[in-house]
């Protein structure tokens, strides 16, 4: 049994003139947390899209789960979950019957048993029976990440999932990501914050014009930065300013 839970090869796309993706190529593992950097306009959202089906690639083969996105989209849909950069909730609905319609819509058995495990995992059981329109940002967000939980996906995508969210949110966020992969889910991640990558992803690529420019871990993206003078103390180069090294000299190029 192969063990990548996502494949791209050779990935194309363009939106009329303009090449946004030419030649992406990378895998993922089961279990582990991929993160996909990238500047504004770099491309991850439209990665994003083509590996869940919402966007068909011009070129190149991708596979999720050992089912080919363009050939088998129905396939992919059953095993993945996708939360976007603003939380995909209802707000006249109260946060149990946002996870009540969506249990139903996924055919589960038992919808109000499955929401209320979820809103207990998520603190939400004391919210649980409010509109969604009275919840914070955070709270709006655990929801939205709870309903992506709704039967259990192989592989959940989040799409810069802290945007927006105050320091103490995001670090829910964080811990909640850590504990799907600790239970065995691939989660893939694109962010702009570079310390959540740098806290939380296994793999990191970076996807500069187009193409994937660097792939690897944290330590092995290390060792492409020069190394620290030694001065008094030796400064381990953080993942931003990795980043920026990397980006700056394809520039020059």
């Amino acid at each position: 049994m192969q063990n990548h839970s996502i494949q791209v090869i050779g990935l194309q796309k363009s939106y009329k003139q303009l090449q946004v993706l030419k030649g992406v190529d990378f895998e993922v593992e089961k279990g582990s947390i991929f993160a996909l950097l990238g500047s504004n306009g770099a491309g991850k959202t439209t990665v994003v899209k083509i590996l869940t089906t919402l966007l068909k690639p011009d070129s190149g083969t991708v596979t999720v789960h050992g089912f080919n996105v363009v050939s088998k989209p129905e396939h992919v849909r059953q095993v993945i979950s996708l939360t976007g950069q603003f939380a995909a909730v209802d707000e006249i609905l109260t946060g149990r019957e946002n996870l009540i319609m969506i249990s139903k819509l996924r055919h589960l058995k038992n919808p109000h048993q499955v929401a209320d495990e979820l809103l207990k995992r998520f603190g939400l059981t004391d919210a649980a029976d409010r509109r969604v329109s009275t919840y914070s940002g955070g709270m709006r967000r655990r929801l939205d990440i709870a309903l992506s939980l709704v039967g259990k996906p192989q592989i959940i995508f989040f799409d810069e999932p802290t945007t927006g969210l105050d320091p103490e949110s995001r670090i829910e966020v964080w811990k909640i990501v850590k504990e799907l992969s600790d239970g065995g889910t691939t989660v893939f991640l694109t962010t702009q914050y570079l310390e959540e990558a740098e806290q939380l992803a296994d793999q990191i690529a970076i996807l500069h014009e187009g193409r994937i420019i660097a792939n690897g871990t944290l330590s092995e993206l290390k060792m492409l930065f020069p190394s620290p003078k030694v001065e008094y103390v030796e400064k381990q180069p953080t993942l931003e300013e990795i980043f920026l090294a990397i980006v700056g000299k394809k520039e020059d190029k």
